[in-house]
């Protein structure tokens, strides 16, 4: 059941639902407003299919609204929820830049965020989310029933090939060994560190002439804000580093074309402030990339500095170029930290242990098992 409809795929029968026009003009309730009124639009649709095609079993993601009145419109039918983020005014993303003034409206808002979640989590029989810094993100007294499983990753798909190749927009090809420097994210925002990377680039660019710095990603304003001027952070970026041509951007890659990225990746940058780690991130792991990242909790659940990756702190664009530095250089303890990142992925992450233990759930709740998540 979405909002919006996605390309259609094979088994999977798409309900859609219209959100109406918001009736508040409050801005501390505006998200709640959208909430509230996603969950009238849900609730509408599983009362139909309840006189209709009654469902065993509703999965759905507790952030937007859409579980809101699931309980009341199917009193008997087990409810789960996904639990992707929980909103705090300290200690997260909204003030992890210690330049950043946070206003006591901005505070208010952000804890209001949170009332749809709320109001779910009392209403489900399981719920869960991907890692375990994202379920401590929660009150600790709802974040102990909330259970820790990843969606997962294809290691079959996303593994290491010292024979790929990847040819950029300009007929250049990119092979393993080749001194490239690759970051990617959804858009370059400032929530996955672009500024950060850019400036650390070009220190690194200065002494390492023969380095290759390959970019994916959007112009959008991704998780962070737009910037007032209007302009995107990528051209504010070049405009301050000078990186040029030693600066390859691609807006936006195949899945097949960007694992083949992580896979000549001599140095994998990854940045993110406390957030929601990307699935990026854990299939360049997959892939045997070497992982330069932020020392940031979310990071720091999947990297161990010196274990399986190099780690700097965010903000320290110094010591972020001298980890990349480290990184391009060859060596027998750099490919150990491949290895590694890899069998973190394969241990923990794997794409087919994590749908095992899901449908484990998903049947332990048709039954009505009391220790669904155990």
């Amino acid at each position: 059941m979405t909002e919006h409809a996605a390309p259609e795929q094979a088994g999977v029968r798409q309900l859609t639902y219209t959100v109406g026009q918001s009736a508040t003009t409050h801005a501390t309730l505006a998200a709640t407003d959208y909430h509230m009124r996603t969950g009238e639009a849900v609730a509408g649709v599983l009362g139909r299919l309840a006189r209709t095609d009654p469902p065993d079993l509703v999965i759905g993601h507790i952030g937007w609204g859409g579980l809101l009145f699931a309980r009341d419109t199917l009193p008997d039918v087990p409810l789960t929820g996904y639990c992707e983020y929980y909103y705090n005014s300290t200690g997260s993303d909204l003030d992890f830049d210690p330049a950043t003034v946070i206003s006591n409206a901005e505070r208010r808002r952000i804890r209001m965020r949170n009332a749809a979640q709320l109001l779910t989590l009392e209403t489900l029989d399981a719920a869960y989310t991907p890692t375990r810094w994202q379920q401590q993100q929660y009150p600790a007294h709802l974040s102990q029933r909330i259970a820790v499983c990843h969606d997962g990753i294809d290691s079959n798909a996303c593994r290491p090939d010292p024979d790929a190749i990847l040819r950029l927009p300009d007929g250049r090809v990119l092979r393993p060994g080749d001194p490239v420097v690759t970051f990617a994210a959804r858009d370059l925002d400032p929530y996955r560190g672009y500024p950060e990377f850019m400036r650390a680039a070009a220190l690194v660019a200065a002494r390492r002439p023969d380095a290759l710095f390959v970019t994916v990603g959007g112009d959008g304003p991704g998780y962070g804000q737009a910037r007032q001027d209007g302009r995107c952070w990528r051209e504010v970026m070049l405009a301050e580093t000078g990186l040029g041509d030693r600066m390859v951007h691609i807006p936006w890659l195949a899945h097949d074309q960007l694992v083949r990225l992580f896979q000549i990746s001599a140095a994998h940058v990854y940045l993110s402030v406390p957030f929601v780690l990307s699935w990026s991130l854990l299939e360049a792991m997959a892939c045997g990339s070497l992982i330069v990242g932020s020392d940031t909790p979310p990071v720091r659940e999947v990297i161990t500095d010196g274990v399986n990756g190099l780690l700097a702190p965010f903000h320290d664009t110094s010591a972020l170029a001298r980890r990349i530095e480290e990184a391009l250089l060859s060596g027998t303890m750099l490919r150990g930290l491949r290895h590694a990142a890899r069998a973190t992925i394969v241990s923990g992450y794997e794409r087919e242990r994590c749908i095992d233990r899901q449908r484990g759930w998903i049947e332990r709740l048709g039954q009505r098992n009391e220790a669904v998540f155990a």
